[in-house]
């Protein structure tokens, strides 16, 4: 699907049904959604230039995903999807500034764009040109990623709440609660591990996109280029931050998880320590000797019951006592 964007911010859908011979002089923004091969004929025959491919765009070679060609920037940054998800991914965008116009190539939608197209009518002076394009949608392209770590924050706040449970409350925690947790947490840093891969992909074009002409021409893209670079330090090392929470609280739930199987361990030497008197009493008094005085004895069968008892309440109350129950 190809649909172009005039100054004006209207929308023009482009068809290889009825190609158009010539552009009109006020596209300024043109966005292949998972174009087809005819789509990518059609704008490289009415631009003048190459359209990178899927594999093309997959290329991790720094010299692969920005440079310039026959006076087109091509630019390829890694951005977050399916953050909402369990599954939280990363696609491959491509940019290409061609002239005054801005190319954008992707195979997957986030959400960033969404956003960026219903707010591009109400962009101040309006889309002159494809460098104001870009750069305003890097700037949105970076707010929404802070607005990604900020979901993250508050899912990992409530999920500290859950693992380390309210001082107040006395009721269990139910069986396999911790191991649940663990996938939580796992969830959790897979998205940020995304969102710091796409941060320093975003960086790496930021500084490309700064030495661009058409960049430098206009004040206001050069100076909102800065803003946005600072933005991107500023998230990165946010994501530290937010990486060492996590693992924090993976190392805090391993470690509940540990101190609840010690507990259990621990109920069964005890049991273990408190049932061996009783044991060793009725093994001495199970014993078929003939010289045994207490088998004789009308009390025997009560003492040995009493003896019994006690040797086990004894011990209980002195691990009650020390505290180790």
């Amino acid at each position: 699907m190809i649909t172009g964007y005039c100054v004006n911010g209207e929308a023009v859908a482009l068809s290889t049904a009825e190609p158009p011979s010539a552009l009109r002089p006020d596209l300024v923004w043109i966005d292949l959604v998972e174009p087809t091969k005819a789509e990518d004929l059609m704008i490289e025959s009415l631009l003048g230039i190459p359209i990178p491919t899927r594999d093309e765009l997959r290329d991790i070679e720094p010299s692969s995903r920005l440079y310039t060609d026959d006076g087109a920037v091509f630019m390829t940054a890694s951005l977050v999807y399916r953050s909402d998800t369990e599954m939280p991914g990363l696609t491959d965008v491509g940019f290409i500034l061609a002239g005054k116009r801005l190319v954008t190539v992707r195979y997957a939608e986030p959400r960033a764009f969404g956003l960026f197209k219903a707010s591009v009518h109400r962009i101040s002076g309006g889309c002159r040109n494809g460098a104001v394009i870009l750069t305003r949608l890097l700037e949105t392209i970076v707010d929404r990623t802070a607005e990604i770590l900020e979901q993250a924050v508050d899912k990992i706040d409530d999920l500290a709440l859950q693992v380390f449970g309210d001082k107040a409350s006395t009721r269990r925690r139910p069986p396999h609660f911790l191991e649940a947790r663990l996938r939580d947490v796992a969830g959790h840093h897979r998205l940020v591990a995304k969102t710091r891969d796409s941060l320093a992909s975003l960086s790496r074009l930021l500084s490309f996109v700064y030495t661009v002409s058409d960049v430098q021409a206009d004040k206001e893209s050069r100076e909102l280029c800065r803003t946005v670079s600072r933005d991107i330090q500023s998230l990165s090392e946010h994501t530290a931050f937010i990486s060492g929470n996590i693992t924090f609280l993976l190392d805090a739930s391993l470690g509940l998880i540990n101190v609840e199987q010690n507990a259990i361990i621990k109920i069964f030497s005890i049991a273990s320590v408190v049932l061996l008197p009783p044991t060793l009493v009725a093994s001495v008094y199970g014993m078929n000797f003939r010289m045994m005085p207490e088998l004789e004895w009308q009390f025997g069968y009560p003492w040995a019951l009493a003896v019994m008892v006690l040797s086990a309440v004894i011990p209980f109350f002195f691990f009650r006592w020390k505290g180790w129950l």
